[in-house]
């Protein structure tokens, strides 16, 4: 599209992704604590594949009951980077840092997301972000570098690191997945990856079942079935659409309720001891991914898709 007309945000459409962004990290908030309950009795790599296996079989019936169409091979393209960081990347990472660490700890350090979301998104849309907004994602990454030191025995832990990856995992696939959702759909970005992804979790599903052996009760089972369905599949379709109506630096603000929340399902659905230096972390991380979001961006040359796929309207990112 050349020459595009600009015109200002619609109040309405943000309002709107601020609600289905809020809907997604409901969804989300669960995703450590139901991880660390099915990897009492099952293996992290069949945890992690299990849940892609799940969520692709549904997406099969969604695009086959939706008549949707091919993405074009630039779109493949695109997808299978997102599949890489939201199907194998994000839940590798922290299935595998889980086994180490408690659901609690691994949410103060993935409260750093939507700060990383945001940096990338600076970076992918070629924004100008303030000095401010680096003061307070530093001073952000630097509590979250202290609070994993107090945790760890001689250093940063090979499980902080893990999750660090995953972090970066999901702030690329959020990113490129919203940029996508502006021309497949938000519920089509994710069925479609996790399509691709299909044949290889299956797999490895499969093989590592065999070895390892699915022997478990009933939560670490409900557990897998949550992170397939809800995690995995359903919780994208509100966020990739909120993401893209409302916009990626907007929209992902909500997400500074996602480690809170967590810990909240921490406590009440594993038990998990909230120590104060955890609470305190969590709200200190907060206020700095807060004032990074709301920092002013000079983005006088970016545009963020904000419309339906039928009806493709660019406006210009004001912060």
């Amino acid at each position: 599209m050349s020459d595009p007309q600009f015109s200002p945000p619609d109040q309405r459409r943000i309002s709107a992704g601020l609600a289905w962004g809020a809907l997604g990290v409901l969804c989300f908030s669960v995703t450590l604590p139901a991880t660390k309950v099915a990897l009492r009795q099952l293996d992290a790599v069949f945890v992690s594949m299990a849940r892609a296996v799940i969520a692709g079989v549904l997406a099969v019936v969604f695009l086959v009951v939706t008549k949707s169409v091919r993405p074009n091979r630039t779109q493949a393209r695109r997808l299978l980077l997102v599949m890489v960081a939201v199907v194998f990347g994000f839940p590798l990472f922290t299935a595998f840092a889980l086994r180490h660490v408690p659901s609690a700890h691994g949410a103060v350090v993935i409260g750093f997301l939507p700060a990383a979301t945001a940096a990338l998104s600076v970076i992918r849309n070629r924004e100008r972000p303030s000095p401010v907004f680096w003061l307070a994602a530093l001073l952000g990454a630097a509590i979250v570098v202290g609070f994993a030191l107090r945790h760890g025995t001689s250093g940063l832990e090979l499980a902080d690191l893990l999750l660090v990856g995953a972090v970066l995992s999901a702030a690329v696939g959020y990113v490129e997945g919203a940029r996508l959702a502006a021309e497949l759909g938000g519920a089509r970005v994710i069925c479609w990856c996790v399509v691709f992804a299909l044949p290889w979790s299956a797999l490895i599903t499969i093989a590592v079942g065999v070895h390892r052996g699915v022997h478990a009760g009933a939560k670490p089972w409900i557990g897998v079935a949550y992170l397939g369905v809800v995690s995995m599949f359903l919780g994208f379709f509100p966020w990739y659409h909120g993401l893209h109506i409302g916009g990626v630096a907007r929209v992902s603000q909500v997400q500074l309720a996602q480690p809170a929340l967590s810990l909240v399902w921490a406590a009440l659905l594993l038990g998990e001891h909230l120590d104060a230096v955890s609470i305190i972390a969590t709200v200190a991380i907060i206020a700095c991914v807060a004032v990074a979001q709301r920092a002013r961006i000079d983005a006088a040359s970016v545009t963020t898709v904000v419309a339906d796929r039928s009806d493709i309207e660019l406006v210009p990112v004001v912060e």
